[in-house]
């Protein structure tokens, strides 16, 4: 990964550069605002990687952002069949929600209606020592099978064997929730759209190879970063006007040069703050180096979100 320095500042920017880039980038000396919702992680495997693929997306759908969606939900990353129970190929999920009751609701609604009726499929807590407490996940599910379910163990894990018109579904009787942090997040301006997308999708390749974390938002990327309430109407969020280059004449707060043309964000969920902030690193040092990234900033909304924070300053350093 490229060192960072920073050569100078300007106003309330620092002035970042690696090694190989000819020119330095602003990063504005600000912070990224976090807020706690309960996780859980859920190991999905299957007789093959495509289809735990295949059941892990289906359980993570429509679940981009807490505000309108059920959940939050993404793909954490793939595990090989020495790190499975079944020794067979998998993916972990993490699933969000802001309340306890709200997430077992998620958890079961999500792995019923996605990996249960998957080709293949099992289902196992991903958890494990991080867990803060414990849900009957597996053993709620398992009357599917109609009183013809099965205790059984499975690499010293207590599960369920439920009969489904392939051969058997198993699911873990427990799975471990935990306190994780929402929010994170990096705002990429640059000159245009086609540079700023290139220069965040190169920033969400870097972080997707940080463990702990996921990106909950299609593809990874979002073009409607929000702002909590709204100026005119009843909303709970709206669009986040200080970022939205067509209303740069419009407004007397904006918060974009004449030279921004295009803005996305990046949001990351984690099971720890310490995840957040190695993935908001690894997504700077992703776009920086792109031409036509004009600043890297964070939303924050001066403590009123949540209690967590990540300085850009520190990440860079």
């Amino acid at each position: 990964m490229n060192k960072l320095e920073i050569v100078g500042q300007g106003g309330n920017d620092l002035l970042v550069k690696s090694p190989d880039m000819k020119a330095s980038v602003r990063i504005e000396d600000t912070f990224a605002e976090m807020f706690p919702m309960w996780v859980g992680r859920v190991l999905i495997t299957a007789a093959t990687e495509e289809w735990a693929l295949t059941a892990a997306r289906a359980a993570t759908g429509f679940a981009v952002s807490i505000i309108l969606s059920p959940a939050e939900a993404g793909i954490e990353k793939i595990v090989t069949l020495k790190e499975t129970p079944d020794s067979r190929p998998g993916a972990i999920v993490q699933i969000y929600h802001t309340y306890g009751h709200g997430l077992k609701d998620q958890m079961l609604r999500r792995i019923t209606q996605c990996v249960l009726t998957c080709p293949t499929t099992a289902a196992f807590d991903g958890m494990g020592e991080q867990s803060r407490k414990k849900l009957q996940i597996g053993k709620s599910l398992s009357l599917f099978g109609d009183g013809f379910q099965k205790k059984d163990t499975l690499a010293g894990r207590t599960v369920w064997k439920i009969p489904v018109m392939e051969g058997e579904f198993v699911i873990e009787e427990k799975f471990g929730v935990k306190r994780g942090v929402a929010g994170g997040n990096l705002l990429i301006l640059a000159k245009d759209q086609a540079s700023g997308l290139k220069a965040t999708l190169e920033a969400v390749e870097l972080i997707r190879k940080v463990d702990g974390v996921v990106l909950t938002f299609p593809g990874g990327v979002c073009r409607s970063g929000s702002k909590p309430g709204s100026l005119k109407y009843k909303l709970g969020a709206s669009t986040n006007h200080l970022f939205c280059p067509t209303l740069r004449k419009e407004i007397n707060d904006s918060e974009l040069s004449k030279e921004v043309n295009s803005v996305y964000e990046i949001v990351i969920n984690g099971l720890t703050l310490d995840a957040i902030k190695t993935a908001m690193s690894a997504g700077i040092r992703g776009a920086i180096n792109n031409l036509g990234v004009m600043k890297i900033t964070a939303a924050n909304y001066g403590g009123k979100l949540g209690p967590y924070r990540a300085d850009l300053k520190e990440l860079v350093e």
